[in-house]
């Protein structure tokens, strides 16, 4: 029994060096996880990373799914849903792991980029990490918006109609563009054609692509971690951080108990509140699209709000696209902004946290105005909470440099 049991191990080993001889899968597993030195105080903050990837999985591999039975028409799209929902086997849950997995995925993302506020996650030689992030949640909210107009309900349509005419407030080539943009003179089944194409072919092939840079970016500099404090400063006689850590086992085990009790909660919510009271699936949306009948209160999903708030704010149609776009794009901006000389919120003084905090709370005001009707006063409102987002970022390159910190450890702390 042992002899044979030798036998296969040595025959196992031999085809691993086969396969190390013409694909390098020893050496990438030693780069990214065995031999790959992780801070040792990461915390309840660092799940959101492998969270994410988990999520992104998940909406693929369902997409995939709902592939095969999904016809990208007009006339048969609403009824493809219903099809799936009522008729094939289990495809009620493909298809609520898919609509719940997207409001997921964006709670995780911007709990990711809220921990980076929190830690410096931004700050060098992070730079260019932070920036693919923001163009992986550029795209995600692209593929968001060209899901969301497949189940081609009234929600789905209007919400379309609202989004791409946004674009024909630009001079001069809007019009043309938001032609560009449907395929047609109207929505129709050349629009859910291509956000059909786009939606499962285009992006996410780009997303993957940009998480692919993203993680070798990070792997290249390192993970940043509570302290904001560079492990790779203190190394050991060979050569090994001696506030790191192998990331497997030690994050590997880490990542799959978090991990279970993430699916733990998103199989409480798909099997009991799938449609979270209307917010991550609307009520108007449950009936076919219909270019004759208008929703009461059109309005795009809870994860766009915010900035359709800051939309709404402006009372000058072009104005308002721009101050939207311009609320996106100086995201990008934030590693250049930031120039306190500690990274982490831990040792920069009460005037980061309470610029943090508050542009917080007006994300999150705002995502709760963008998805209410729009009296004058909460249109006033909107404009209080438009006026601080922006001020954050204002604030931050002025205070940054010479705002008060704590003298960070030279070692992480526990």
């Amino acid at each position: 029994m042992g002899k044979a049991a030798s036998g296969v191990g040595r025959q196992a080993t031999s085809f691993l060096n086969w396969v190390d001889q013409r694909l390098p899968v020893t050496d990438f597993w030693n780069a990214h996880l065995a031999k790959y030195y992780a801070p040792k105080n990461f915390n309840f903050w660092y799940y959101m990373g492998g969270l994410a990837l988990l999520v992104l999985v998940m909406q693929i591999v369902t997409g995939i799914f709902l592939t095969m039975h999904y016809k990208p028409s007009a006339a048969e799209a609403f009824a493809s849903v219903e099809y799936i929902m009522r008729d094939v086997d289990w495809g009620w849950l493909v298809r609520y792991m898919h609509s719940t997995g997207a409001s997921f995925f964006f709670i995780i993302v911007y709990l990711h980029m809220f921990r980076s506020l929190l830690y410096g996650s931004h700050r060098k030689p992070r730079e260019l990490i932070w920036v693919f992030g923001m163009l992986i949640y550029l795209l995600l909210m692209a593929e968001a918006f060209f899901g969301y107009v497949l189940p081609w309900g009234q929600m789905s349509y209007w919400g379309a109609q609202v989004i791409i005419n946004l674009f024909g407030a630009i001079p001069a080539i809007g019009e043309p563009l938001t032609e560009w943009i449907r395929g047609d003179y109207f929505i129709s089944d050349a629009t859910i054609n291509r956000f059909f194409a786009l939606h499962v072919i285009a992006l996410p092939l780009a997303l993957a692509g940009l998480v692919a840079m993203h993680l070798t970016a990070l792997h290249e500099v390192g993970s940043n971690n509570p302290d904001g404090i560079d492990i790779k400063k203190n190394k050991d006689e060979d050569g090994v951080p001696v506030d790191g850590i192998p990331f497997h086992p030690y994050y590997t085990v880490k990542d799959i108990f978090g991990a279970s009790m993430f699916l733990m909660i998103f199989a409480f919510v798909i099997f009991f509140w799938p449609e979270a009271g209307g917010l991550f699936l609307e009520h108007d949306n449950f009936a076919p699209a219909n270019p004759l009948v208008t929703p009461e209160h059109i309005k795009p999903v809870w994860y766009f709000t915010p900035y359709y708030a800051i939309l709404k704010a402006v009372p000058d149609k072009l104005m308002g696209v721009v101050l939207m776009g311009v609320s996106v794009g100086v995201l990008f901006l934030l590693p250049w902004l930031d120039r306190s000389p500690v990274r982490s919120i831990r040792y920069k003084g009460n005037w980061y946290k309470i610029l943090v905090f508050t542009f917080a709370i007006a994300f999150v005001r705002l995502g709760m105005l963008g998805m209410a009707e729009g009296t004058p006063a909460q249109t006033w409102e909107m404009r209080f909470w438009t006026f601080i987002y922006f001020a954050f970022f204002i604030l931050l390159f002025f205070l940054s440099k010479n705002g008060a910190v704590k003298p960070e450890p030279e070692r992480v702390t526990h």
